[in-house]
C-alpha cells in the first residue's frame, strides 16, 4: 500500500464507477461484485438532488443509466428512490435501485472496501455539492476510515475542505496543466487524477520529487496497468476489474 496522506491507504486497483463493466453503473450490486471478486477499494459519482440530498450518478441527466428523466437537481428524492438503475445498462440487473450516498457508504462498510467519492457538481451547483458531500462522507464514515474525495472541479474540493478539512483530497483532470502542482497545493490535495493516455515523464517526474500519488483512469488491459506501475503510477481505476487484479 501507498500513503497519499497520514491514516489513509492507497491500493493499487480501483472498480471504476463501483463495478466497472460487470453491473450497471454507480450502484450497490457494482460495489457487491467488487468485493466478491476481492477488489479493496472502489469508486463512485455524487450529485445533488433537488432536495440538496446525494446520491450516485454520473451523469446531470437521469435517461442514460436509469428509467427517469431529466435533471437529477431538479428531481426529488421521493422520485429518486423508485428509480431503475439496472433496466437501461444490464438486462440481469432489472430492479436495481438508483442509490443514495448513505446507502452506499453502509455497504462499502459492511464490505471493507475503502472508497474514493467523486463529486460531480451539477452546473452551477459546485460549492454546494462539495460542501454536502463532504459533510456526508464525514457522518456517513465515522469512525471507519474516511473516502478520498475527488473531483474536475477544484471549486467543489475547496468548498469540500473548507467543511471538512481533515479529508484526504484528489484533484482530477483529464491532462493536468502546467501548472497543475500550484493548484494541488492550494487545495491541499494528496492525489492527482489523471487519463491514463496523457501521462508523460516530466509529469511523473514533478509528481515523484514532490510526494505526489499519480491515479490514472481508466485501465481495461492488465498489461497497460503493469506498465503504468513501473513508471509510477500509484493506482488505477478500471471497468474490467475481473482482469486488472487489485492488490
Amino acid at each position: 500500500m501507498i500513503a497519499p496522506c497520514p491514516g489513509w491507504r492507497l491500493p493499487r486497483v480501483f472498480a471504476h464507477r463501483c463495478g466497472g463493466a460487470l453491473a450497471p453503473e454507480n450502484t450497490l450490486a457494482g460495489l457487491r461484485i467488487a468485493a466478491r471478486l476481492g477488489l479493496r477499494a472502489v469508486e463512485f459519482d455524487v450529485m445533488l438532488s433537488a432536495d440538496a440530498s446525494p446520491w450516485l450518478l454520473h451523469d446531470e441527466t437521469l435517461e442514460r443509466t436509469t428509467n427517469g428523466v431529466g435533471r437529477i437537481c431538479e428531481t426529488h428524492d421521493a422520485e429518486l428512490c423508485v428509480l431503475d438503475a439496472g433496466v437501461r445498462q444490464h438486462p440481469a440487473f432489472v430492479g436495481e435501485p438508483l442509490p443514495t450516498l448513505a446507502s452506499a457508504a453502509l455497504v462499502c462498510r459492511q464490505l471493507g472496501l475503502l472508497a474514493n467519492v467523486e463529486i460531480k457538481p451539477a452546473a452551477g451547483f459546485d460549492t454546494l455539492t462539495g460542501e454536502v458531500v463532504a459533510r456526508a462522507v464525514r457522518t456517513l464514515w465515522a469512525g471507519a476510515e474516511l473516502p478520498l474525495l475527488s473531483s474536475f472541479s477544484e471549486a467543489a474540493l475547496a468548498a469540500a475542505r473548507a467543511a471538512v478539512p481533515e479529508l484526504p483530497l484528489g484533484m482530477l483532470h483529464e491532462r493536468p496543466p502546467a501548472d497543475w502542482l500550484v493548484r494541488l497545493r492550494q487545495l491541499a490535495a494528496v492525489t492527482l487524477h489523471c487519463d491514463a493516455d496523457s501521462l508523460n515523464g516530466d509529469l511523473l517526474g514533478e509528481a515523484r520529487a514532490n510526494g505526489v500519488a499519480v491515479l490514472c483512469y481508466t485501465v481495461n488491459d492488465p498489461e497497460l496497468a503493469s506498465v503504468l506501475y513501473r513508471r509510477g503510477v500509484a493506482a488505477v481505476f478500471s471497468d474490467r476489474i475481473d482482469c486488472v487484479a487489485g492488490d
